[in-house]
């Protein structure tokens, strides 16, 4: 598809806190919906370890005690799907006001293309993704179950047969969000430590199915790539794929402080993280 060349802001921000980075997102989004930014692709990392819950999923999903004695920390998305942990990952947003031609359309149409911009950024990494059209869900699999990375759905993005990106948007009337982790290394299933499971052979049996559906880029590959390198592909893929020009700047001093507020009232307030 011919989208016509197009100029978006490149946001690459440090390690931060789960509440900051959702704050910030929804503060972009809000300024691109008042036409006061340019359509943005955000790139970031998190900094302690986050689990994130999705916009619906149930509190109850969640072990305090298990949060606390590992040092994690906890917010919930503004997007739908179930919960990530943010870790030795690479993260991307893209933000962008509802007639943007790449986001224009249904949640699917935008995430089909979409997909053509993260599958390109994962081949410039050596990664043999795909973006599968329909993804029926495996035998044995819980689609209510807590786990994001379990189950992949349409338009994620997998490798050699498992889920290698999860992502989930939100449309609202300042635009579209759409964000979603690349796994670089690490042990998936430490999910599951911070979980709820009606026992521990419950807990086993969900990490082991997460390790036969789900991967890091390092176990695709056979070694590790740093998250410069990811999110330098990112960039370049986002470019190809999409036919855009980006401008690298940080979030205006308006954005910030938009995110400062955010995180506080929201993000990191029990009234929106515990509120179902």
């Amino acid at each position: 598809m011919d989208f016509g060349h197009a100029r978006w802001r490149l946001i690459l921000t440090p390690p931060a806190r789960g509440a900051w980075n959702m704050a910030l997102d929804e503060a972009i989004l809000e300024a691109v919906g008042r036409g006061e930014a340019l359509p943005t692709l955000r790139l970031f990392a998190w900094q302690p370890p986050c689990l994130s819950l999705g916009y619906a999923q149930p509190f109850a999903d969640i072990s305090r005690p298990a949060l606390l004695s590992l040092g994690w920390d906890l917010t919930r998305r503004p997007t739908g799907g179930r919960a990530i942990l943010h870790t030795d990952e690479l993260t991307y947003s893209v933000i962008a006001p509802l007639h943007e031609p790449r986001v224009a359309g249904s949640i699917l149409e935008s995430y089909r293309r979409l997909s053509q911009a993260l599958v390109r950024s994962l081949q410039l990494l050596g990664l043999p993704a795909r973006a599968d059209e329909r993804y029926d869900l495996p035998p044995g699999s819980d689609p209510k179950g807590a786990i994001c990375f379990e189950v992949p759905s349409n338009y994620e993005i997998t490798a050699n047969n498992k889920k290698l990106i999860g992502s989930a948007q939100a449309r609202r009337r300042d635009g579209v969000l759409q964000h979603g982790s690349l796994p670089l290394w690490g042990d998936l299933t430490r999910i599951t430590w911070a979980l709820t499971f009606p026992d521990e052979n419950a807990r086993q049996e969900a990490a082991g199915r997460l390790l036969q559906r789900a991967a890091t880029a390092e176990s695709i590959l056979g070694r590790r790539i740093s998250w410069k390198q990811a999110a330098d592909a990112f960039q370049r893929g986002f470019s190809e794929a999409l036919d855009i020009e980006f401008a690298e700047m940080p979030p205006s001093p308006g954005e910030l402080t938009r995110a400062e507020e955010l995180a506080q009232t929201r993000y990191g307030h029990p009234d929106w993280v515990e509120r179902i």
